[in-house]
């Protein structure tokens, strides 16, 4: 079983390789059939890296809440642009404008993502782990196929972390610094 850290970047490389596809197409049902495909890992690819990887960075990563917050924002950019495209007849000017957006931020995402993310969670993260977060992120893949079971609207990505960092003791998710009462302290 390969590590989590590969299959994203085995992801990205999909990815890449779909919008140059489409680069080459004119024709409303070959793009079609390449867009929506692409569209719904894009959409099942970002609420993974939301259920298993993000977490773990957040429990690990040296610089993992600046990271998750620009990650988390780049994912909802990238869903607006996939379900503004889902708006417009495919080909048509103002689909174009937003599988455009969509490719644009998906591309700073990724490449911020493997600069920063993958990379910080390979330094901190032992293999076993990176192996076992890779199983459930081809499990959540294969059981979310197509999207159509999952919810994918836009996440605050503050109050993504805030949860998370909650759940693993950083934070309290009253936003406090779970220092108690200084009246107690006589």
């Amino acid at each position: 079983m390969a590590d989590i850290t590969s299959l994203i970047l085995d992801d990205h490389d999909w990815f890449r390789r779909q919008f140059a596809l489409m680069d080459d197409l004119t024709d409303a049902g070959d793009l079609a059939k390449v867009w929506q495909p692409l569209a719904d890992l894009l959409d099942v690819h970002a609420r993974a890296e939301e259920e298993i990887f993000y977490p773990h960075l957040l429990r690990r990563g040296d610089d993992a809440e600046e990271e998750t917050l620009d990650a988390i924002g780049d994912h909802n950019d990238i869903r607006d642009g996939v379900h503004e495209a889902a708006l417009h007849p495919v080909g048509s000017s103002d689909w174009l404008a937003a599988v455009h957006k969509a490719r644009m931020a998906n591309s700073e995402h990724m490449a911020e993502e493997e600069d920063e993310g993958l990379a910080d969670f390979r330094r901190n993260a032992d293999p076993g782990l990176r192996e076992e977060l890779g199983r459930k992120f081809t499990e959540f893949k294969q059981v979310h196929e197509g999207a159509r079971d999952l919810d994918v609207s836009d996440i605050d990505p503050q109050e993504y972390v805030d949860e998370i960092e909650a759940e693993i003791g950083e934070r309290p998710a009253d936003g406090s610094l779970g220092i108690g009462s200084l009246k107690e302290q006589d």
